[in-house]
């Protein structure tokens, strides 16, 4: 996108956001992503530390790694029922995300997949779920109200860390 472009609209027809593609373009506030994606790529996102809104398309099957890593401003966003695996780092350091939902198929929770997510206050987690990555809620000093299912048979180191400084 140019340099001053704030709302970025991805054609219909687009399979793929590859990896890195809108990485660091701090000026974009909203993205409208097309029910034909099925794909995001690593760090897609990463770095648009101004993205308020964006809505995932129920075709996409994972968030990747690092795919929305530091966008900061992000209050609020719904993870389709088709994900069925958080990546590493998917939306660590999104300060203002309030509130998630994990979808049914999603089996696991990557390494720092929510690290640093400062005013996250409700998590619900499917029973899908089997595995918590290391560091996966680190720094998450905010949380009201948990529900960690029986599924769960894997805690990663850390993953509830949070440091009273």
């Amino acid at each position: 996108p140019d340099e001053g472009e704030t709302e970025v609209i991805i054609p219909d027809g687009v399979k793929s956001i590859e990896s890195g593609a809108f990485k660091d373009c701090s000026n974009i506030t909203t993205v409208t992503i097309p029910d034909s994606v099925t794909r995001i790529g690593k760090d897609a996102f990463s770095g648009c530390e101004n993205l308020t809104s964006i809505t995932i398309p129920d075709g996409v099957k994972s968030i990747e790694s690092g795919t929305f890593e530091n966008c900061s401003n992000i209050t609020n966003i719904t993870i389709p029922d088709s994900v069925t695996c958080i990546g590493k780092d998917a939306f660590s350091g999104c300060k203002n995300l309030t509130s998630i939902t994990i979808p049914d198929g999603v089996t696991h929770i990557g390494d720092y997949a929510f690290c640093e997510c400062e005013n996250l206050t409700n998590i619900t987690i499917p029973d899908s779920v089997t595995r918590i990555g290391d560091y996966a809620f680190c720094g998450c000093e905010n949380f009201t109200n948990i529900t960690i299912p029986d599924s769960v048979t894997s805690f990663g180191d850390y993953a509830w860390y949070y440091e009273n400084r």
